[in-house]
């Protein structure tokens, strides 16, 4: 027996002498054979028992084999199975013949039973080796299939995180072009409290999942401090904090982010690595580039993150203009890059600035052409309007709660049974910076905070001298004494208040704390200024250059200040 498993072997010849030859040969080899003596015996055959192999005669009546082999061929489907056409045809024509209608070799006769046995044996690896093609296609197939269901429903998550905000404001226009079913660029805006827009464009390197993994924090981290009212600073410092940790190495997001005040007509600019933009001058239509200064986000830790940004002035009707780099980097059918002269010439021989946006995305698909797109596109266009003039639900100018004058108080007391257990700060500072004008201020308040309550308890309620702490040898000392009174103390209190008042263009905090000490001389250190060197004291000295006002009350045991700031955004 030989080494092949048995195979099913049809065998169609109109001459019986040569078809019982045949089928002698391939019963000795120990296959199947089933017998045609015509062509559509052979067909039907085929539809019935589908063999492994045909040998076919070329020419047989009723249907011949070039007619019979093209329809086993089209009942065969992605299956392999090998034709051999049994033929005395010798000429060049007639050999092409049999390969056109799907021959895949030639017998010749008289029938050698080696090569029979040789070709028979080669054809069967060929189908193992389709077979084996055929099931690893399909589980390819599959593979694909389940990645873009997991990519679609990963992409309803990311579409919910990173929705339009407000992108569809009447003085917005963005296109977004990608190309997977996740974009490896983002585009982000919404309105602060105070009635500014903070746009935000960013390209992370890659495409598709790997890209948009970074998004989706960047998106969240984004409408989660802007709706609250944080600086740009702020948003930037936390986005590039977040992307830092999250990202692997190699991975991050290249992003221009302006904060545009409809009000005062200005913005802020701040630019990580993405192709210049530009301020498009309505007047004279001139244009002032928005070149990078930083490096992308997610690339420096903190401590080195550049937050500083460019301020410009713009006038009614400017438009600011932003994009990816897929747009200068877009490549024509001989591999020609788009390039940003080609971009600035656009805007050159533009006649109206409302039609640069659609002539620049016209430009640039028209320089495509028929090449293929090999990176994303994205482009967004804000105008630079009357804040009465911008129609979106969450931009309300005339009725915006930043709009109208805001005060509110509030006091506070401790009480001796809390002040060694419990520290009264992280409760009052995030009380405070739920205000949106304050968030830019939470380190200065809580140094204020710190050191107000600080004298308060320690030098009023304990009655601790601060000369103590004069020498590093009477720092042991004065926290020993400092452990020592907490524990034992059982009357006193320290009472702070607030009161808060802002409108549209600052405010101020004013902060009393007042404890149950004998208070000290303030009188006689009037006018004079306090250092803010040496082992101590220093604390009220950095709280006089922090506030407006320092003033005390009664025997000194009580102390207002004033923190204010100036609306500049």
């Amino acid at each position: 027996m030989n080494d092949l498993r048995s195979l099913k072997i049809l065998v169609a010849d109109d001459t019986d002498s040569d078809r019982l030859i045949l089928e002698t040969i391939v019963r000795k080899e120990g296959h199947l054979v089933f017998s045609a003596k015509n062509g559509l015996e052979a067909v039907a055959i085929f539809k019935e028992q589908r063999p492994d192999i045909v040998l076919l005669d070329a020419l047989m009546p009723e249907l011949d084999g070039f007619d019979a082999a093209r329809q086993i061929k089209e009942l065969a489907g992605d299956e392999l199975v090998p034709i051999i056409f049994l033929t005395s045809l010798q000429d060049t024509e007639s050999l092409v013949h049999c390969l056109d209608a799907g021959g895949d070799d030639f017998l010749s006769k008289p029938y050698n039973r080696v090569i029979l046995k040789a070709k028979i044996k080669s054809f069967n690896r060929m189908r193992g080796l389709h077979s084996t093609m055929l099931t690893q296609r399909d589980l390819l197939a599959q593979h694909h299939q389940r990645l873009l269901q997991e990519q679609t429903v990963a992409k309803q998550v990311f579409d919910n995180v990173a929705h339009s905000g407000c992108l569809n404001a009447s003085n917005v226009r963005f296109f977004l072009s990608s190309l997977a079913v996740f974009n490896g660029d983002v585009v982000v805006a919404a309105i602060r409290p105070n009635g500014n827009m903070m746009v935000l464009l960013g390209d992370f390197t890659g495409h598709g999942l790997p890209a948009a993994i970074g998004a989706m924090p960047l998106a969240s981290t984004f409408y989660g401090m802007v709706h609250k009212g944080f600086s740009m600073s702020d948003v930037l410092r936390e986005i590039n904090k977040k992307l830092k940790t999250i990202l692997p190495v190699g991975l991050f997001c290249c992003a221009t982010m302006i904060d545009f005040n409809f009000r005062r007509r200005r913005i802020k600019v701040w630019n990580g690595g993405l192709p210049a933009g530009v301020i498009y001058r309505g007047s004279d239509n001139t244009l002032i580039p928005l070149r990078s200064t930083h490096l992308p986000l997610g690339v420096l830790q903190d401590k080195n993150f550049k937050d500083d940004t460019q301020v410009y002035e713009l006038e009614r009707n400017d438009r600011v203009f932003m994009w990816s780099d897929g747009i200068h980097e877009a490549r024509n059918s001989q591999g020609d890059m788009f390039g940003e002269e080609r971009l600035f010439k656009l805007f050159e021989e533009n006649e109206s600035s409302e039609s640069a946006f659609d002539e620049i995305l016209l430009g640039v698909k028209n320089f495509i052409g028929s090449g293929e797109q090999d990176d994303d596109l994205s482009m967004i266009e804000i105008l630079m309007e009357s804040p009465e003039n911008i129609n979106h639900p969450a931009y309300n100018y005339s009725y915006g709660p930043q709009l109208l004058p805001v005060e509110w108080e509030m006091r506070f007391e401790v009480k001796p049974t809390s002040f060694k257990s419990f520290d009264p700060l992280p409760f009052l500072l995030n009380v405070l910076t739920e205000e949106p004008d304050l968030r830019g201020f939470s380190g200065s308040l809580y140094t204020i905070l710190s050191e107000l309550y600080s004298n308060a308890l320690e030098h009023g309620v304990l009655g601790l001298s601060g000369d103590l702490k004069k020498t590093p040898e009477g720092f042991s000392e004065y926290y020993t004494r400092r452990e020592k009174l907490l524990n034992e103390i059982t009357t006193g209190f320290v009472h702070i208040y607030f009161a808060y008042s802002s409108n549209i263009d600052g405010g101020t905090l004013t902060l009393r704390v007042e404890d149950s000490g004998p208070g000290f001389d303030f009188l006689s250190r009037q006018g004079k200024e306090i250092s803010i060197s040496g082992y101590s004291g220093r604390g009220i000295g950095i709280v006089e250059r922090l506030c407006k006002t320092v003033r005390y009350f009664g025997t000194g045991n009580k102390v207002e200040v004033v923190f204010a700031w100036v609306n500049d955004d």
